[in-house]
């Protein structure tokens, strides 16, 4: 019988139980890529303070949140849309270009796909090339040139490599010939200590781009659900249109403002990630492992002395008490890498101790 994967990281108890594990076996989770600083230290009290307001509907329209982001953003809250994690964002967009053709670089999340056949598009892929994962030019201008709409992610997951930003500028310049959209997830973007990556400018300059965010992986609140789309005035009208009547709940909302307003805690994060990223990168290559070139807070990796058997170090992890991220429902990968998190440097030491048992029996 084929084993039927979990389509998301975070769900040992899922996993566990087809290996012959006990579902409450204790891991370590390096499927999820959530901010192990995370949650900031005074949200537990924001969230008290604001119980009082579940008493009453959520504003609409979400003015304060918007206007928080907007000025955070550099940008108009008309250009701001509050969405329920970036999930609702990926199926705005997906329902607003409903019952045409969509083009979805590969391998990537799979909400996108998800979104596009649900709402009746015509999905085709544009592999992303070798084992650094790049975008080779040509073909991103030419699905901008024959495709409605096209997702991209970036930083891309679960590669984490950054498409660089001019070759995005010439995908938006042939998407403005031919009357066609570029969407580009940057639900990672916030990992990326150079602010020059985020690619909120080019708005002003391209109304055929809408960008999507989360707030739940630096933050680590998945739970509450939290995320935005920035697009053109117009794009932001019609998406809102066709958005469910408050879909963001009271306390997520009113998180909006003082998560951004928290420098310290983004601070604190690029610098845990500056040191760990890197270290395990190499790390891992010492071990003989093939890496992705992640500019993120995960790393997608194969063994190179046996590529064959990502399957058996799955479970070989597992059984070790880690639970890595498999990659059976990534469109190219097909299961033969591994994604990992980076998360604190005594776990990422226990991944390496794992990895370096895994070694020595192969």
């Amino acid at each position: 019988m084929t084993m039927q994967w979990p389509s998301h990281g975070g769900r040992p108890e899922q996993v566990l139980p087809r290996f012959g594990l006990d579902e409450d076996r204790d891991v370590l989770d390096f499927s999820a890529n959530i901010n192990p600083l995370g949650p900031p230290a005074w949200l537990g009290e924001r969230l008290v303070a604001e119980l009082s307001g579940v008493e009453a509907y959520p504003d609409p329209s979400y003015g304060a949140a918007r206007q928080a982001i907007a000025e955070t953003e550099g940008i108009s809250a008309s250009q701001v849309l509050l969405t329920n994690g970036g999930a609702e964002a990926i199926f705005l967009t997906a329902a607003l270009h409903a019952g045409k053709r969509a083009t979805i670089a590969q391998p990537t999340f799979g909400e996108y796909a998800r979104a596009c056949h649900h709402y009746g598009l015509s999905v085709s892929e544009l592999h992303l090339e070798s084992d650094d994962f790049v975008l080779q030019e040509s073909q991103a201008v030419n699905a901008m040139r024959v495709t409605n709409v096209v997702f991209l992610c970036r930083p891309n997951n679960p590669t984490g490599t950054v498409v660089e930003r001019a070759l995005i500028e010439r995908m938006l310049e042939e998407g403005e010939r031919q009357g066609n959209v570029l969407v580009v997830d940057e639900a990672f973007v916030d990992f990326v200590a150079d602010p020059v990556e985020r690619l909120t400018p080019l708005l002003e300059r391209h109304s055929n781009l809408i960008l999507l965010r989360s707030l739940t992986k630096l933050y680590a609140i998945p739970g509450l659900r939290l995320g935005y789309l920035l697009a053109s005035p117009d794009r932001v009208c019609r998406m809102a249109e066709l958005q469910m009547p408050w879909s963001v709940n009271a306390l997520a909302a009113a998180l909006v403002e003082p998560l951004l307003a928290d420098e310290g805690f983004v601070t604190r994060t690029h610098a845990w990630l500056q040191g760990e990223l890197p270290r395990m990168r190499k790390a891992l290559m010492a071990l003989e492992f093939r890496v992705a070139p992640s500019q993120v807070n995960f790393l997608l990796l194969q063994d190179t002395r046996h590529p064959a058997e990502t399957g058996a170090l799955f479970e070989f992890l597992l059984r070790a008490g880690i639970l890595a991220r498999h990659t059976h429902n990534f469109s190219g990968l097909d299961g033969a890498w591994l994604r990992v998190a980076i998360r604190s440097a005594a776990d990422n030491d226990r991944l390496l101790e794992a990895l370096e048992a895994w070694r020595r029996r192969t």
